[in-house]
């Protein structure tokens, strides 16, 4: 079960936003992920719990910011509810989209989970609900996903295989790499993985 820590950054001017440690491991039904978030002086400043069925869809999702709570799944596409922080107005949401996005670094294993990739360059389209911060505000985009190359690295605890994403936002034509090894992120805009306890799971 890989445990650690991601820093999270403002992908423009590099400014530190927060700290997010996690735990995840693959289960018999899936993959799961729960992380508390801290502000850089230390204070709490949102959690995320998600989990993926065995074909890498959102079967539950739970997000907290800034005292706004979002609660989804994958139901006829994607249906999340939205809750202010008085708790007096929630909103449901429904959109025709394969999965949820945002900063935390779950989600983007969880797209790899859902698409299982193979390298051959060729993209894949598809359309995510993003929880945009501060306020989980939802807005659906649309992405391409590649996956460009994979490698093995020796370590002490075996080899180590690393996934190289390209993802393109396809309503700027904006590119970016993400590096995954099995269900953790090693490098992407904005994160960085400072601490890893454990090595990344292997899923078959």
């Amino acid at each position: 079960m890989p445990r650690g820590r991601y820093s999270l950054h403002d992908p423009h001017d590099h400014t530190l936003l927060a700290e997010e440690h996690f735990q995840c491991a693959p289960g018999p039904s899936g993959w799961r992920y729960v992380s508390q978030l801290t502000t850089p002086t230390g204070d709490h400043r949102g959690s995320v719990d998600l989990a993926l069925d065995e074909l890498g869809r959102p079967i539950r999702l739970e997000v907290h910011a800034a005292d706004w709570q979002v609660r989804g799944a994958a139901i006829e596409g994607l249906t999340w509810v939205r809750t202010d922080p008085t708790g007096t107005h929630a909103t449901e949401g429904n959109a025709r989209a394969h999965a949820f996005t945002g900063t935390s670094p779950a989600f983007l294993v969880a797209v790899t989970r859902l698409l299982r990739l193979t390298p051959s360059g060729s993209a894949t389209r598809l359309r995510l609900v993003a929880l945009t911060d501060p306020v989980l505000a939802p807005r659906t985009v649309d992405q391409s996903w590649a996956l460009l190359n994979r490698e093995a690295h020796a370590t002490d605890n075996g080899p180590l295989v690393v996934d190289e994403y390209q993802v393109t936002a396809l309503d700027t034509g904006e590119q970016h790499a993400v590096h995954i090894a099995g269900d953790v992120v090693l490098a992407a805009p904005g994160i960085e993985l400072e601490d890893l306890e454990t090595p990344p799971s292997v899923f078959p």
